[in-house]
């Protein structure tokens, strides 16, 4: 008579990493790190006045002329109006971006909408100042 043996042995454990969220060390680490890459998207609030060789920056849908959003992707710049306006600024480059921020305290969305929402720039204040 034979015999079979039906032995099951335990599978070898997949290390996965651990979810960012789960972990608050990895959270924090996650949090802290600048934008990198060249698909990070970063934004900084401008509440004053903009002006591009002297002459001010006026939103063309709301005649606003401060408050702005700057986000910068790449070499790309785009003004974000509060009124929900946006455009591409050649005239300002990342070099340009990069001396604006002086405290970068950074904050993470999940995508350029969600931040524009966050912040206020989806045309939820159009007309108000925010100061």
């Amino acid at each position: 008579m034979t015999r079979t043996e039906h032995t099951t042995t335990a599978p070898t454990p997949i290390a996965t990493p651990v979810p960012v969220g789960s972990d608050p060390l990895r959270q924090l680490e996650y949090e802290t790190q600048t934008p990198s890459g060249p698909e990070a998207v970063r934004g900084i609030l401008h509440p004053a006045e903009l002006a591009l060789r002297g002459m001010p920056v006026t939103c063309s849908a709301c005649r606003a002329r401060r408050d702005w959003l700057l986000l910068n992707q790449g070499r790309d710049v785009w003004v974000c109006c509060r009124c929900g306006n946006d455009w591409l600024e050649p005239e300002i480059t990342r070099k340009d971006f990069d001396a604006l921020i002086a405290d970068p305290t950074w904050t993470r969305h999940p995508s350029t909408g969600a931040g524009r929402v966050a912040l206020g720039f989806d045309g939820t204040f159009a007309g108000v100042y925010l100061d």
